[in-house]
């Protein structure tokens, strides 16, 4: 797997040299434009840097490197129903809940079955000993994009205030609602709008920048 794509491909010893002048510095990428991701989820970890100078780089005449590529390393797990997905990367942990496991329909009252869920996401929070977490919410692209920016930010801020009432004052919070925004799923069938339906909460990991915005 190579963060690198040269122009000129090096072959024999040069390629070996070629890996061995790299070292790779892992770090989970986005585009700041990518749909599935709200602003400021997005990471700023720096692409590793090259010395085109040297001596380990064997390219043909008037060959150059391309630009330097990021790897993204990601974990996600879902459990069977899909009404929980949680992704891991080097700098953060999110969580995503379906909303019909949090709320009645067309509602933002958090349902008995709710407690429990967010509870363990707030003892995760505390594990990762985060300072900063995000919760979003989402809605599928039935009905105006004006009530869907009305009952996401509605949820977000139920799963909030849960969130508070488990980690007091020491976490600073971005609550958003995006309403259709950022769809994760098809919203042509019911399968991918249930998936749409949903509330994210994320945060850093252990070692991350709690204080990225």
């Amino acid at each position: 797997m190579a963060a690198l794509t040269p122009r000129a491909t090096p072959t024999g010893t040069a390629a070996l040299a070629l890996l061995a002048a790299l070292t790779l510095t892992a770090a989970p990428a986005q585009a700041a434009d990518d749909p599935s991701k709200p602003p400021g989820t997005v990471t700023t970890s720096p692409p590793p840097e090259v010395d085109a100078n040297s001596p380990g780089l064997k390219l043909a005449q008037g060959a150059t490197l391309a630009p330097a590529k990021v790897l993204d390393i990601k974990s996600v797990v879902e459990d069977l129903g899909g009404e929980e997905r949680r992704e891991d990367t080097n700098e953060n942990v999110t969580f995503a809940l379906q909303a019909e496991v949090l709320f009645p329909k067309d509602s933002a009252t958090l349902n008995p079955q709710a407690r429990s869920r967010i509870q363990a996401i707030a003892e995760e929070i505390k594990t990762q000993n985060a300072g900063t977490v995000r919760v979003f919410g989402f809605t599928d692209d039935l009905g105006s994009y004006a009530h869907g920016l009305t009952l996401s930010k509605k949820r977000a801020d139920a799963v909030h205030d849960a969130l508070t009432g488990d980690l007091g004052g020491n976490v600073t919070f971005e609550v958003r609602g995006y309403s259709e925004d950022y769809p994760i799923a098809d919203n042509s069938t019911e399968e991918g709008r249930k998936k749409n339906r949903r509330v994210e909460i994320s945060f850093p990991t252990t070692g991350g920048n709690s204080n990225e915005s």
